[in-house]
């Protein structure tokens, strides 16, 4: 972990208990963590990527929005903190080939399958079909986790942070075999079933009263 990484790991820690009194629900799921792992979460706001990155102990790489990389200061800091440029509208072959590489490699990338944040906060029933190309070429364990109350702390289009409680709801690994292994389907239909698959599991994921770490 470089110190750009762990610096802002401390400071999304910090910001998440005090405003946020960030809880991770079934925290003893990220223990024993395999090496090469896709974590796939939903996407409801600006903080998704350093709150879902201060759960973990490793550092994870991510997708952000190319256009975020355009001044030369934000460049350097979001690449410092393993942020890849991505086409929201289109992702480019590159970058998913690099994510592929990192997983094989035994890093851990996190994915938000919807592509970009929803304005409801509701969670999307389809997702983008590169997460399923991703699943099928790397062949690496895939953790579903969920995010609740970010919408409401940073929503979408706002600059202020609001004070408000934000849980991580962590799920059991997702199996994708009997979907990754049909040749019934073609490439394109198949990276759609898994994509979706992965959605249903993550809205299948709810928040317990009884919030715990």
């Amino acid at each position: 972990m470089n110190f750009w990484y762990w610096a802002g790991q401390s400071l999304s820690k910090l910001v998440a208990k005090v405003f946020c009194s960030y809880r991770v629900q079934d925290r003893e799921r990220l223990e024993n963590l395999p090496e090469g792992l896709l974590i796939v979460s939903n996407h409801v706001s600006f903080l998704d990527p350093p709150f879902i990155g201060a759960a973990f102990r490793e550092p994870l790489f991510y997708f952000a929005r190319k256009t975020l990389f355009d001044h030369p200061v934000a460049n350097f800091l979001f690449t410092r903190v393993n942020a890849i440029p991505v086409n929201q509208e289109k992702p480019e072959l590159s970058a998913l080939k690099l994510v592929i590489n990192l997983l094989k490699e035994g890093k851990k990338v996190l994915i938000f399958p919807e592509g970009e944040r929803t304005l409801d906060g509701k969670i999307k029933s389809e997702g983008e079909p590169g997460v399923g190309m991703i699943v099928c070429k790397a062949g690496v364990p895939v953790l579903p986790v969920r995010l609740f109350g970010p919408e409401k702390a940073l929503p979408r289009g706002s600059k202020k942070l609001k004070r408000h409680p934000v849980t991580l709801a962590v799920g059991e690994p997702i199996d994708l075999g009997d979907l990754v292994n049909d040749e019934s389907l073609s490439p394109k239909d198949r990276y759609q079933a898994i994509a979706n698959r992965i959605m249903g599991t993550i809205a299948a994921l709810e928040l317990r009263d009884s919030r715990g770490e």
